[in-house]
């Protein structure tokens, strides 16, 4: 009877969400949003070449934004004064994330269809722009919950970096989608500053899920043991 019920069982880990899924997520999708904003490279990939990356890399961001939220834990937790109760700043990091990821869906997607003025402003800058504020709420809240617990300055500690990492990633890519906005004429008003903070943002994304990734921590810790 065991040997019939682990066959059973070992796909099912595939849709198990954990730490290490999430970090891999967030890792891959940065990857397609730096390479297709790479200074240099995006001009030889082109517009067209360049939303197909952020396309792709728009949906591994979406499940590793739902895999976070699914990981944050309770919505609110139980205090001693009104109301009662208070949403966790854990949970609210997570849940304004993941819908910025979604926008991001709508804003990418809408890209590869986009031919007018007036649709790009719609269901390109549009959800874009709301996506980066919801990243910039998320970094926000995540630093300002971190102040609470730890010390300010704390080099030694990678959730430390991470904090920091992820809240400088969310700032770029609120310059991105200020320097996105689209002008009555089609242009963009800073097509470099788009670019390059999108860029920046993707490497500073990579880099905040590495630091916490748990195969990466291991394999630090067998390093100083041996």
């Amino acid at each position: 009877m065991t040997t019939t019920a682990l066959p059973a069982a070992t796909p099912r880990r595939a849709f198990v969400p954990t730490l290490n899924k999430q970090c891999w997520g967030f890792m891959i999708g940065s990857t397609f949003f730096a390479v297709g904003s790479a200074p240099g490279l995006a001009d030889v990939l082109g517009t067209a070449g360049s939303n197909i990356l952020f396309f792709i890399g728009a949906w591994f961001f979406t499940g590793a934004g739902l895999i976070q939220l699914f990981l944050s834990g309770a919505v609110s937790v139980p205090v001693s004064y009104a109301p009662g109760r208070m949403v966790r700043a854990e949970w609210l990091t997570a849940a304004t994330q993941s819908f910025g990821t979604l926008l991001f869906n709508v804003s990418t997607t809408a890209a590869l269809y986009a031919k007018t003025v007036s649709a790009e402003e719609k269901f390109v800058w549009n959800p874009d722009a709301g996506g980066s504020v919801a990243f910039l709420i998320s970094g926000a809240v995540g630093f300002i919950a971190y102040a609470h617990t730890a010390r300010h300055w704390d080099v030694r500690r990678k959730e430390w970096w991470s904090v920091m990492i992820n809240f400088i990633g969310c700032v770029a890519f609120g310059f991105s989608a200020v320097g996105a906005y689209i002008l009555p004429g089609g242009d963009v008003v800073n097509g470099t500053v788009a670019s390059v903070g999108t860029f920046i943002g993707a490497i500073c994304f990579f880099l905040t899920s590495l630091i916490v990734l748990p195969l990466w921590t291991r394999r630090r810790g067998a390093d100083v043991r041996a």
